[in-house]
């Protein structure tokens, strides 16, 4: 599907955000495509958070659905372009997090190279995606 406003509850670009990732759950996936390498279902499950297999089954299909993931052949998923494009956004909210959370278990070295060359990290998290797609 399309990513588009049609079926929501109006055209504002934040509505269409709330409505693809207005839950707990749906970032904490993306997170881990991007951040942490995760393809298969087992290895979403093994997050910290303990997201249940019905609910990670929903998001998986809401996110395949919205065009942000496709499942590849061996069962393994991956972000589209679509959700590539997302990769900013999760690195800003990452920063962010760690800013203002006293007890953040974002990596060090993230942080500085985020401090240092925003766009450089950006680059090499999108080449790590592309090289684990390629692969999975």
């Amino acid at each position: 599907m399309t990513l588009d406003s049609a079926a929501c509850r109006s055209h504002c670009p934040i509505n269409l955000a709330a409505e693809v990732f207005g839950d707990k759950w749906t970032l904490l996936v993306i997170r881990d495509l991007i951040f942490k390498g995760k393809r298969r279902y087992g290895e979403f499950l093994e997050s910290d958070e303990a997201i249940s297999t019905n609910l990670l089954a929903d998001r998986l299909r809401k996110l395949e659905h919205w065009g942000l993931i496709e499942r590849r052949q061996g069962r393994a998923y991956a972000l589209t372009s679509v959700g590539l494009a997302l990769l900013p956004v999760m690195v800003e909210i990452t920063a962010w997090s760690a800013r203002h959370d006293p007890l953040t278990n974002t990596p060090a070295a993230f942080l500085t190279q985020y401090e240092h060359d925003r766009e450089a990290l950006i680059a090499s998290l999108a080449a790590a995606h592309a090289a684990a797609a390629e692969t999975s």
